[in-house]
């Protein structure tokens, strides 16, 4: 399928089902006759719920030093398309569909593999897509990520409605969150700060009905059958403070995961990839070079 740019130059990749994947490509910017080839040095980060791939921006430069680095836009989040009422009767969302759609993106770039850093929701993709194409992952790391979302979760993000999908709609992606941010250990900014009402404006990139129709597949997703196919090193970021992830279960998983490292975050709420970047730099960094010193 042929690449695509729009008039802002932002890039997409046109999938076989009709759906447009924004994805922004960036090259290493130090060269070194020790690298193996770009695919092998390539991560793929992977945002959360409602958020999008510019929320990475104080993790690029840094991780660029070393590594190329490819952020993707979730189905219906940021400029990625989400079905019309139209498409959605031939459109499935399933494990298959939205992890197929990231192999595509792989194949259509020639990526053969990348490490895998997915955030929240996102990093339950890429449980599941280590789980099912294992060739594909180097490495696996998730921050901040349940095995399936909590019912307790889900009757928080409906906020009084029938259905999280229905607040979104009702809400739209900006209310949504201004709604989600009033919960303790969610959003890591105070309501009347200038960069809650920055945040706010990128939340709003994305379009309620978008975000509706992937948390209706998000609140039947579950990677725990995935998880016996994983066969790549594991790192998995665990906040301590989190509204919606338990450092319980992050420490359940660590013990059915062999060989997968833990490291607890005190503290900063769920989003610790912001409120304690660095110090999930320096650990993801730690564990990428001790994944490719096996390697050699």
């Amino acid at each position: 399928m042929p690449l695509k740019t729009d008039s802002a130059n932002r890039t997409y990749i046109l999938h076989p089902n009709a759906q447009l994947t924004h994805y922004i490509y960036t090259a290493c910017t130090t060269t070194s006759p020790h690298k193996k080839s770009s695919s092998s040095a390539t991560i793929l980060i992977q945002h959360g719920f409602a958020r999008h791939s510019g929320f990475w921006f104080h993790w690029v430069p840094l991780l660029l030093r070393h590594y190329n680095i490819l952020q993707r836009d979730l189905r219906g989040h940021g400029y990625s398309s989400y079905p019309s009422p139209s498409q959605l009767q031939g459109y499935i969302y399933s494990t298959g569909t939205i992890v197929g759609e990231i192999v595509d993106l792989l194949d259509q770039l020639g990526l053969e593999k990348v490490h895998f850093l997915g955030e929240s929701t996102g990093g339950m993709l890429g449980l599941i897509l280590a789980g099912t194409y294992p060739e594909r992952v180097s490495s696996l790391t998730i921050c901040s990520t349940p095995t399936h979302p909590p019912t307790p979760a889900l009757l928080l993000f409906a906020f009084g409605r029938p259905a999280w999908s229905a607040a979104l709609r009702e809400l739209g992606a900006r209310g949504w969150v201004e709604e989600l941010a009033r919960v303790p250990g969610t959003v890591p900014l105070s309501d009347d700060s200038k960069a809650m009402h920055n945040y706010l404006d990128e939340i709003g990139v994305s379009d309620g009905e978008g975000l509706a129709q992937y948390a209706e597949f998000l609140s039947k997703l579950d990677a725990r059958p995935f998880l016996k196919g994983i066969r790549c090193p594991m790192l998995i970021l665990a906040p301590t403070e989190s509204a919606a992830v338990k450092v319980e279960d992050m420490h359940v998983l660590n013990e059915m995961m062999k060989g997968s490292r833990l490291v607890c975050v005190e503290g900063g709420g769920h989003k610790i990839y912001v409120t304690r970047a660095e110090e999930c730099q320096e650990a993801f960094l730690r564990f990428l070079r001790d994944v490719e010193s096996e390697e050699m």
